[in-house]
């Protein structure tokens, strides 16, 4: 079979690496270390050009590199994607306080799972993909959020991409409110950001205010594709419905001929957000697929409330044309 699953010494983690050994694409994975991907390479799979190995995302050289990282790199977002205003948040007639993890805008971010060691819950190989399956189990003892659960993430990768699925199961006796995002810095063999454009698959945008919080929405006017010359993004949207079918963000190098596409699977307590983030140093861009908005856990906006032993469960794909 073309697809393999091994691991090999990353410093002092293991990275695992599930690689298609007939084209030579692969995705490193680092259990230990929130379970993020490292690395994906992928080819394109389009019968108008040759077809060489892609590097799609900025890949620390090492562990130091990785500690020292703050931008959340590939980091798996949950119990809560994005800010959650001042850490506090009420449910169920109680308030909660978590830790407040971004200093300078004096809020809680994006939940707790990231730098947790997850375990390895199974591996699948056949002809056509390979899977890694990790989980990671919550007691309900980290501080403002008690409520236990089993959360599941499953790389998968075949002659398509990469899928990325996660699965999340309250386990303890009460309801829980919970959402997911994926947090990817992408890049197109390092070529710039100014020299991209991206076409987004968006039906509003949510207005922010001066501490990245919402404050409302607006209709989003800017169909097809545009360039990312000059243009600092940090903006979440609401993206279309599109019948439940999911939808697709495009990015695109006209210099290499590329098209890297990131599909969301849409619908009730699916990915029904979307953040385009472009840090300062602009090698990169964050697209960053979400099951609710900011600060949902006080504005209830995409949250996903599970009752006792329910999963929620939802996918992202990543494929290069």
């Amino acid at each position: 079979m073309p697809f393999e699953i091994h691991h090999q010494p990353f410093g002092w983690l293991t990275e695992y690496r599930i690689e298609n050994t007939e084209t030579g694409e692969f995705v490193s994975i680092l259990p230990a270390h929130g379970a993020i991907v490292r690395q994906l390479v992928l080819r394109p799979k389009s019968p108008d050009r040759e077809s060489g190995l892609i590097s799609l995302l900025r890949a620390p050289k090492s562990p130091q590199a990785l500690l020292a990282d703050e931008t959340y790199a590939s980091a798996l977002l949950f119990p809560f994607p994005s800010r959650i205003r001042h850490g506090i948040y009420g449910f169920e007639g109680e308030m909660y306080t978590l830790p407040m993890n971004e200093a300078h805008h004096d809020n809680a971010i994006h939940g707790f799972v990231a730098r947790q060691a997850f375990e390895l819950f199974g591996q699948e190989i056949n002809p056509s993909e390979a899977s890694l399956i990790l989980r990671y189990v919550h007691d309900g003892s980290y501080p403002g959020y008690p409520f236990a659960f089993e959360f599941r993430i499953r790389y998968t990768l075949s002659v398509a991409g990469l899928s990325v699925t996660y699965e999340a199961q309250n386990t303890g006796n009460r309801t829980a409110p919970v959402s997911f995002g994926w947090h990817p810095y992408f890049t197109l063999n390092d070529e710039p950001v100014d020299q991209l454009t991206i076409s987004l698959p968006a039906a509003k945008q949510v207005l922010l205010d001066d501490n990245l919080l919402p404050i409302g929405e607006e209709l989003f006017g800017h169909k097809g594709e545009a360039s990312l010359r000059d243009r600092n993004l940090d903006a979440v949207f609401i993206v279309e419905e599109n019948n439940g079918e999911g939808v697709t963000t495009v990015l695109r190098s006209a210099k290499q001929g590329l098209q890297l596409n990131i599909w969301q699977e849409t619908g009730p307590k699916k990915f029904g957000y979307l953040v385009v983030f472009t840090p300062p140093g602009r090698e990169t861009i964050a697209i960053e697929s979400l099951t609710s908005n900011v600060n949902a856990l006080n504005n209830g906006q995409g949250l996903i409330i599970l009752e006792p032993n329910e999963v929620a469960k939802g996918t992202i794909r990543v494929s290069l044309s």
